[in-house]
């Protein structure tokens, strides 16, 4: 009898991102409760039973697509960042450009984690809401340190707290103009656009 090829960790690691990856969409797109995993794994090209060599549940693999969405948010974040090393300003205005948009509201399955994933936080307990809040707090943290940049380069000096307050209530007023937006883009697209207008505006004046 011939021997069963074994697997590399190297090819193990690779399947697990692509289930990860398909997951990431997947719940994106639909909801965590709203794809099962028979069809994550088939999107990833493998198996059902596959899914027990990397993940011992389904909740197991939320929590690493919320960990996985923010590490892949914030990076994204960290790019606008260096693209504006001199102007903290410019960087939280492109950051809103960018977040705040038509293309981020129709494609929810590749955008982030924090809108398209925060009702499912909210409904699977406290280890969810557990990862989306260090999600959260990344995002809060980056945030403010643009806020006390940008205030520094006019020559206002708020304090930690007064920025980190900014910070919350514009990533927060993001993520609400966008799950908002969604909420209405096939029966009113007008307004849907309206939506995002309307707060990239109020945002960038802050």
């Amino acid at each position: 009898m011939s021997e069963v090829p074994r697997i590399t960790q190297e090819q193990k690691k690779l399947n697990r991102e692509k289930i990860v990856r398909a997951a990431g969409e997947g719940f994106r797109l639909h909801g965590v409760d709203g794809i099962g995993i028979e069809e994550l794994m088939k999107t990833a090209g493998m198996t059902h039973g596959g899914f027990y060599n990397h993940f011992s549940s389904k909740e197991h693999l939320a929590l690493e697509v919320y960990r996985q969405g923010f590490t892949d948010s914030l990076d994204a974040l960290a790019a606008i960042r260096k693209a504006h090393p001199r102007s903290a300003r410019a960087a939280l205005h492109d950051m809103v450009d960018v977040y705040v948009t038509a293309a981020h509201r129709d494609h929810p399955e590749t955008g982030c984690a924090s809108a398209a994933l925060a009702a499912d936080a909210g409904r699977r307990g406290a280890t969810s809401q557990a990862e989306y809040r260090r999600g959260l707090e990344g995002y809060f943290s980056a945030i403010t340190e643009m806020v006390l940049d940008g205030a520094h380069q006019s020559g206002t000096e708020p304090t930690a707290a007064e920025a980190r307050e900014q910070a919350v209530a514009l990533f927060c007023q993001m993520v609400g103009a966008l799950v908002v937006s969604r909420a209405v883009t096939e029966a009113d697209p007008e307004l849907s656009d309206e939506i995002l207008t309307a707060n990239r505006k109020q945002l960038k004046q802050r």
